[in-house]
């Protein structure tokens, strides 16, 4: 018993060691840092998780892990009242139409609002507009496609959006395009440990361009999933955006409401170097109008007269 303890500490200090984030530089895949170390940072946490006793803000596979899932400090979800009376029969039903609409796609969106709105399709996160350090979202469900690390917390995604990742991987499939699913929601804490290390091994410099601080990933809205392939054995790298899987997520992906949210020359605008596997998911009509613009995020956001601040 003292033996198997002491086996799971010290390979859960190891694989900390290297933890790593989700981004590799645009430039040259051979210098890109924590490559190696993404494969197995996510997937030890969930180890680490086990050795430890619950927290109120943990998620794994808890029902209190909607759909950002780690820390969980559970969303206050609104339910409203329903009674026999006309007026507030009437206000109730709106409600739920009017949130139902925030579930749907993005030009339906007043963006002005949804932008900052943590529960909305259309939140933007980045290192000016981040997330609560108790945010975890709501109907966070595991994924129903190949994955490729065994961390449960990675392999959800809020119901949409997971949803629309399997309706994508099979039409994928159906074009003899194998896709493997890899990292999605990550909880404010585990991004904490991610970064951390990541700046203890290379430097928070270069931390600052491959990975994001807690509060500042869009993994933690539950939107995002990083898509990879056998033809780079399963990695994340930018090489991804040149085989016949990337070009064809490249080229597909909007029809299944996602859009590759830091595209290739734009870090001075996203924050972050290119990541051809990193997929943010928007609904159908807001991310085939962002894929169109042939603009980022942020600079299609700028174009529809929204007063935001870039990076």
């Amino acid at each position: 018993m003292l033996m198997k303890k002491w086996l799971l500490t010290t390979g859960t200090l190891m694989t900390l060691m290297i933890l790593g984030a989700c981004a590799q530089t645009e430039e040259d895949p051979a210098n890109e840092p924590g490559q190696a170390e993404v494969d197995q940072s996510e997937d030890t946490l969930s180890d680490e998780k086990e050795n430890q006793p619950e927290e109120s803000n943990d998620e794994t596979e808890n029902p209190s892990n909607e759909d950002n899932g780690n820390p969980e400090t559970e969303e206050d979800v609104e339910e409203t009242n329903e009674t026999d009376s006309g007026d507030t029969g009437k206000a109730n039903k709106d409600e739920e139409e009017q949130t139902d609409v925030s579930e749907n796609e993005g030009p339906k969106l007043d963006l002005e609002e949804d932008i900052l709105n943590p529960d909305s399709l259309a939140v933007l996160v980045n290192k000016k507009y981040s997330l609560p350090e108790d945010y975890v979202p709501e109907n966070l469900v595991t994924v129903e496609v190949p994955t490729v690390l065994p961390n449960p917390e990675i392999k959800q995604m809020r119901e949409a959006a997971a949803d629309a990742l399997k309706e994508m991987f099979d039409a994928a499939e159906e074009e003899g395009v194998i896709l493997h699913a890899r990292s999605g929601y990550r909880s404010y804490n585990t991004q904490v440990q991610l970064f951390r290390n990541y700046a203890s091994n290379h430097g928070e410099e270069a931390a600052n361009k491959y990975s994001a601080r807690a509060g500042e990933s869009e993994h933690q809205t539950g939107l995002v999933m990083d898509v990879t392939s056998e033809s780079v054995n399963l990695q994340i790298t930018s090489d991804f955006g040149e085989t016949e899987e990337g070009k064809w997520v490249k080229e597909n992906a909007h029809e299944y409401g996602f859009i590759i949210r830091y595209p290739k020359g734009k870090s001075d605008i996203t924050g972050y170097v290119y990541e051809p596997w990193h997929l943010r998911y928007l609904g159908e009509e807001l991310a085939t109008d962002v894929y169109a613009s042939g603009l980022t995020y942020e600079e299609y956001l700028v174009e529809r007269g929204l007063d935001i601040e870039i990076q």
